[in-house]
């Protein structure tokens, strides 16, 4: 592979990563005063340049603690609408959430602040002696099956020195061929969702041979988007054989915290600020469970302010000052088996949303119930009933994805049951599993 291959395409594309990193060295060093001075700015400028900001705000003067709280609703509409002024559609970088909290939606990012996200994972990595340019990293993702979209993710793996590992099933049979891959390839790391990777890690209990006995060159395993619990995570070090580091982050904001080698899970607090409140919208003390919220520094084309990411957790503060999270809740992810014997991680619903979500679909939000093996309801908040045309795609997907013969149910209701935390769970299953 050409060496900086990765960066060359981010510049190749207009993100200047070089620049990006050194700006990102310099806010290693940021005070408390330059953060506070920095949350100022972002403020002030959206409120002079992004109407839809101005619309949110009644007081341009409020104490940061008075700013409101920006949701992933307030957040469905269109994309233009969003954009501060002098940014076009055309001009920045776009993104879609996975919709995993059963809220999707588009959002943006200008193409420094998209190059400072790269920066932070560039840093983070590097903790670790992982090189995004050279590493050679084993991506248990899901991926399109077909289509332009399929070629698309093949071109990103191929940029970012990856092979995937599509997590649509993972029975046995399959675990068989991925540990057969391992064999043949020098990975120097993992990385993918908890839940798939554990099913690997339980593969190789099976076989009583740890992963990193069959690739000697495996020094790292990184799990990302769900959960790790700690009996899960000494079953991957046991059985993958390596150190295990929790990532924690969303596409929108990007990374938000990483374990450093000493198992701290630092928050990205360089171009990030990241604060826990009650249900007030107020910042409570360091130790108590609340509400994570996150805003984005230095995203100047899309307000990411207050932004409410979903999931429950708690701060604590180092002796330099340096914040961790402490505690984090949510992202629980069930796993689904199927008639055919096919055993998906929940996630894999993510690509099944896809083929729901565009700019003119009035769904708000959404959860995928399994209720037998072969029967599943999405219930879904609408200002419309899905058409049939509507229906029938998401029922192809159903059938591309995961397996043909499986009944959907499409349920309208005015709002959907959440848990006792608040939050949303996208997949749930009644099914029983082994």
């Amino acid at each position: 592979m050409p060496l900086q291959l990765f960066d060359n395409i981010l510049k190749l594309q207009g993100y200047a990563i070089d620049n990006a990193k050194k700006q990102f060295k310099q806010l290693l060093i940021a005070t408390e005063k330059s953060i506070e001075q920095r949350k100022q700015e972002i403020v002030a400028h959206h409120l002079q340049h992004n109407a839809f900001y101005q619309g949110l705000i009644s007081d341009h003067n409020a104490a940061w603690e008075q700013l409101p709280v920006l949701t992933k609703r307030d957040l469905q509409q269109p994309l233009a609408q969003r954009l501060s002024n002098g940014y076009t559609l055309k001009s920045v970088f776009k993104g879609k959430t996975s919709g995993s909290s059963g809220h999707p939606f588009t959002f943006a990012k200008d193409k420094m602040a998209h190059a400072l996200a790269w920066a932070a994972f560039h840093h983070a990595y590097k903790e670790h002696d992982i090189d995004l340019n050279s590493s050679l990293q084993a991506r248990f993702y899901g991926i399109p099956l077909s289509g332009k979209g399929k070629y698309i993710e093949l071109l990103k793996d191929y940029v970012s020195n990856r092979k995937r590992f599509p997590i649509f099933n993972l029975n046995d049979e399959v675990l068989e061929r991925y540990v057969s891959r391992f064999g043949k390839s020098a990975f120097h790391y993992l990385n993918g969702y908890t839940s798939s990777i554990v099913l690997l890690a339980k593969y190789c209990r099976e076989l009583q041979q740890p992963l990193q006995s069959i690739c000697p060159s495996l020094k790292l395993c990184i799990v990302t988007s769900e959960m790790l619990f700690p009996d899960d995570r000494e079953l991957l070090e046991k059985w993958i054989g390596v150190p295990v580091v929790n990532e924690y982050g969303a596409s929108e904001v990007g990374l938000i915290a990483m374990e450093n080698p000493q198992g701290e899970f630092i928050i990205n607090q360089e171009n990030l600020f990241v604060e826990v409140v009650d249900s007030h919208n107020q910042p409570v003390s360091d130790g108590t469970i609340g509400r994570i919220l996150v805003t984005d520094l230095y995203n100047l084309a899309h307000p990411m302010i207050r932004y409410e990411i979903g999931d429950l957790g708690s701060l604590k503060t180092l002796e330099d000052g340096t914040r961790v999270l402490e505690n984090l809740q949510g992202r629980t992810s069930d796993i689904a088996r199927l008639p055919s014997g096919k055993v998906v991680p929940g996630l894999t619903f993510y690509y099944v949303t896809k083929s729901i979500i565009s700019e003119d679909l009035d769904i708000l939000e959404f959860v995928v119930i399994q209720r037998e093996a072969a029967l599943f309801e999405i219930q879904y908040v609408s200002t419309n009933d899905m058409n049939e045309v509507q229906k029938t795609k998401v029922q192809q997907a159903m059938d591309e994805y995961l397996e043909p013969g499986l009944t959907i149910i499409f349920t309208r209701l005015e709002s959907l049951d959440r848990s006792n935390r608040g939050k949303l769970k996208q997949f749930v299953s009644f099914e029983l599993r082994f």
